[in-house]
């Protein structure tokens, strides 16, 4: 079993002890050293001790600050656990994680005092006890939890160095995603572990701006980004160029070949990597590495998200969980150390979504459609249900259409992802209607759910086109954005 205190334990308590007067963050243009960062986490452990109610799970509410990042660590230090709360959420979403995840603490813009150091001691915790719950779109309407543990996090950590990532507290590493995706725990937890110091993106503002901002003034060595985000620099790759970059990463979209290339070119001396992985198995779980100089693996232009990370298996499936090789399409399916134990508090969830294989290995559907290439590296062709990402961010077309039709009543909608002329994804919404004002329902949705599940189009069709199986048209409808 990988141990959590050798993985994250020891290194952050060494971080700190060895580099108390270099940098740990930089938060909207100011430096937080170790030091510092160390106090906010001593601080803060007193008040989750001097709680009233001694829950296993805290809330979090978010903000792009040090005590933000020091309530996590401070929280692992005492045993427990977090789920993130984002502030510009509706409170009928809050509401509901709270309720299912049954916390009334919430850690938020923690100010506490500093009086005196709690670094020498982290309470006693299993390795199946919760590093956090992240909260995802779910097709009921009702948003669903994938509880990690701390040996899930600490299998992660060790397969990741087992890259072969070398960082150093000399690194710079980027921080852009929002704390309730599971790709900003790699950002701010892989820096902390040696030394090095992370650069948080501001919540406000253009992302992107800000990640190229941060990469040219800070001369970044380390970074994570969705593919969206170079999508959008794309026109502006002849003007970059980041010498110090040592690692690039990709992950939560799929990346095309061509986009990677190009921005190799503005990172001469950097390896670029595509990394996969759904928020059920932590984070990530396949890598690929970027040849330069000879041809990729790819399909449809789309680069290989690689070969699996040691701590884990996948495999690919037909319909009947038979596995199957070679160039054969199938449902990616994945185990191990990194796989979560269960959707929170729904098995209805997790009999559709894990099964075991005849030697007992216990497996989690995925959802992605994908073959094997050149070396054994996996090649993906598409989802297989209705989920896509927007900016990077997985959601279920079926949620955005179950809160339309609570505002529509039985008027028929439709979600259909499209690449907009920018190259991402975007969402756009088909109602069965006359003409009307969209507004009023784009508010109603923007009250039951995050931002970047509100369509960006609003198609009004008069009657949906059925194909030769009786079936809506979606092909036909696409052709209308």
């Amino acid at each position: 079993m990988t141990d959590f205190r050798l993985q994250i334990v020891t290194p952050v308590c060494n971080s700190i002890a060895n580099y108390p007067d270099r940098n740990a963050f930089y938060i909207d243009g100011t430096y937080y050293t170790y030091r510092q960062f160390a106090e906010r986490v001593s601080a803060i452990r007193c008040v989750i001790r001097a709680a009233e109610k001694d829950e296993q799970i805290w809330g979090l509410s978010l903000h792009n600050d040090l005590n933000t990042y020091a309530s996590i660590f401070a929280l692992w230090m005492e045993g427990k656990a977090y789920v993130p709360l984002h502030p510009s959420w509706p409170e009928e979403r809050i509401a509901s994680i709270k309720e299912q995840v049954g916390c009334s603490n919430v850690l938020d813009a923690c100010d506490a005092p500093y009086t005196g150091d709690l670094l020498d001691d982290w309470a006693e915790a299993s390795e199946d006890d919760l590093a956090y719950i992240l909260f995802t779109s779910g097709s009921t309407g009702v948003p669903k939890g994938v509880p990690l543990s701390r040996k899930n996090l600490a299998a992660f950590i060790e397969a990741f160095w087992n890259i072969g990532y070398e960082l150093t507290e000399e690194d710079r590493c980027l921080q852009c995603f929002d704390l309730t995706f599971d790709l900003s725990v790699m950002s701010y937890l892989v820096p902390i572990l040696k030394g090095a110091c992370v650069y948080t993106v501001p919540y406000d503002g253009v992302k992107y701006l800000a990640v190229v901002q941060l990469m040219a003034e800070q001369q970044l060595t380390f970074t994570l980004m969705t593919p969206s985000t170079i999508q959008y620099l794309r026109p502006y790759f002849e003007e970059f160029e980041f010498p110090a970059m040592r690692y690039s990463l990709f992950c939560g979209e799929a990346l095309p070949t061509d986009v990677a290339l190009e921005w190799s070119k503005c990172l001469p001396n950097a390896e670029i990597d595509n990394v996969y992985g759904p928020t059920e198995d932590t984070i990530f779980c396949t890598a690929y590495r970027l040849r330069r100089n000879e041809p990729n693996v790819e399909h449809n232009g789309v680069l290989s998200i690689g070969t699996t990370m040691t701590s884990g298996k996948v495999i690919i499936v037909d319909e009947n969980n038979n596995e199957i090789h070679d160039d054969q399409i199938g449902e990616l399916c994945l185990s191990g150390e990194q796989l979560t134990q269960g959707y929170w508090k729904n098995p209805e969830k997790n009999a559709e979504a894990f099964w075991f294989a005849e030697d007992g290995t216990r497996y989690y559907r995925s959802g992605d459609l994908c073959f094997y290439g050149e070396g054994g590296n996996i090649n993906f062709v598409g989802r297989k249900d209705s989920q896509v990402k927007i900016n990077g961010f997985r959601i279920e077309l079926s949620e955005i259409e179950f809160h339309a039709r609570q505002f529509l009543g039985d008027t028929l909608v439709l979600v259909l992802a499209y690449t907009n002329s920018e190259g991402t994804q975007s969402l756009a919404m088909f109602i069965e209607s006359k003409e009307q004002d969209p507004q009023p329902l784009k508010d109603y949705l923007a009250s039951k759910m995050p931002v970047y599940m509100v369509p960006e189009k609003m198609i009004y069709v008069e009657k949906f086109p059925v194909n030769s199986s009786n079936k809506i048209d979606r092909s036909t409808l696409k052709k209308l954005i």
